[in-house]
């Protein structure tokens, strides 16, 4: 046998010990690709922290001021458990809530009546100030999602 027929076998060899390789690593890199899919991501699309008019306190004001979600994803994404805060450390905790894909919930801050697309803290008093403030939405684990700030709080806006 000549050394360019040795040659050849040798890189024929490593050639098939290659494809081989590759073909068993194959379905391992799919399984990767499912345990990485993008999760719905529910952010915090607009913050209407002064209520249009007169703070005169009464119900219309108070849910004149309000804070919208929006799931980004096409799956439905359950909110139970789920919080927005003030920087103040007022919290209102999602009960029963179910966000559909590429659907918005407005969090209205008075007293009203839920649906899918308002929904209300029942409060009597102003949560967001209208100055400078920080909402801050959080999962059922405690994990910050989405912040949004205005005034002196502003820049300091974080998205997981």
């Amino acid at each position: 046998m000549s050394a360019s027929s040795a040659s050849r076998r040798i890189a024929a060899t490593v050639l098939t010990a290659g494809a081989l390789v590759s073909a068993v690593a194959l379905p391992a890199s799919a399984q990767d690709h499912d345990r990485h899919r993008p999760q719905p991501r529910v952010v915090i699309s607009d913050v209407q922290a002064n209520s249009p008019g007169r703070d005169n306190g009464s119900n219309r004001s108070l849910n004149g001021e309000w804070v919208e979600l929006t799931n980004q994803s096409r799956r439905a994404v359950n909110l139970d458990g789920w919080t927005l805060r003030d920087a103040d450390g007022n919290r209102y905790r999602f009960d029963d809530v179910r966000l559909a894909g590429r659907a918005t919930v407005r969090v209205h801050t008075g007293i009203g009546r839920d649906t899918r697309t308002d929904l209300y803290q029942d409060r009597r008093d102003y949560v967001w100030d209208d100055y400078s403030d920080t909402a801050t939405l959080r999962d059922n684990r405690g994990r910050t999602v989405d912040t949004e700030s205005w005034g002196q709080y502003r820049g300091h806006h974080h998205r997981r």
